[in-house]
């Protein structure tokens, strides 16, 4: 019994080392001294040789990178300072593990691939199209080109994006000063707009007020003479029907006129005809 035990508990160990588990979002590779002798890529309990096989686990996710800033010369010859991002997946363990061994050794591997084709791709783009909706495509070269580079050593670049794109630096301020000097360029030229406009718009005021005056003036004038008119008609008309009376009424107007303001007449009332109704 006590064989059956030894037995048993050896057993047991051997099971236990001998199994091992991948998760879903890991891959592995058994290795046997040092060398790759499977490639496990499905979740789940798995075994190997104890004491001799080593199991090494692999991301199978999407992992993020996250190159250095670098600064580029673009094809218009402007410098702009460029943050990349990209995302990728390893996708052949075996290759990966036999190129690369380690992640920070990939990841060293990829920082330079992809700012290496960064460089390339926007080396022959200006800053328009640098800033503009081609941004789009010029991802896409730089993600294929690193492809290219990457391919053989199992790993397969998902995605490429631009997270900032600024000025050196140094230009920061030259640019800063054209820009406010546009400004106030734009500013002067609007200022110089707007009172060319005033004077304009006061000459045309002036000139509409002078005619509607003149016309005003004449139309008064025409008015008024209009009215002499009348008046005159009015007066040669009751002249006619009682021309005595209307000279009385005339000489009692002239009455009312001349000694209503205080005024002192002194007349000879024998040879006055001013005086005659007195």
């Amino acid at each position: 019994m006590k064989k059956v035990g030894i037995i048993i508990s050896v057993a047991v160990v051997i099971f236990i080392s001998s199994a091992f588990k991948v998760n879903e979002t890991k891959q592995a590779l058994v290795l046997r001294f040092g060398n790759a002798r499977r490639v496990i890529t499905d979740a789940g309990l798995h075994f190997r040789i104890p004491f001799i096989d080593n199991v090494k686990y692999i991301e199978k996710r999407v992992l993020n990178l996250d190159p250095p800033a670098e600064e580029v010369i673009l094809g218009d010859t402007k410098r702009l300072v460029v943050d990349v991002f990209a995302r990728y997946q390893i996708t052949d363990p075996l290759k990966y593990y036999q190129v690369l061994k380690t992640e920070t050794q990939a990841v060293g591997r990829l920082n330079k691939f992809v700012n290496s084709q960064m460089r390339s791709v926007l080396g022959q783009a200006s800053l328009d199209e640098v800033l503009s909706a081609d941004r789009a495509d010029m991802m896409n070269k730089i993600k294929q080109g690193t492809n290219d580079e990457v391919s053989r050593m199992g790993i397969s670049v998902v995605d490429v994006r631009i997270g900032r794109a600024d000025l050196p630096s140094q230009n920061s301020q030259a640019v800063f000063s054209r820009m406010r000097s546009e400004r106030e360029r734009e500013a002067a030229e609007a200022r110089a707009e707007g009172r060319e406009i005033a004077l304009k718009t006061k000459a045309s005021a002036n000139k509409d007020k002078s005619v509607l005056l003149s016309e005003a003036q004449k139309k008064a004038e025409e008015i008024k003479g209009q009215g002499d008119q009348e008046a005159i008609d009015v007066y040669a008309k009751a002249y006619s029907q009682d021309e005595e009376f209307y000279e009385f009424y005339r000489t009692m107007e002239a009455y009312k006129n001349s000694l209503s303001s205080g005024t002192t007449v002194v007349l000879s009332p024998e040879d006055s005809d001013f005086l005659k109704d007195f």
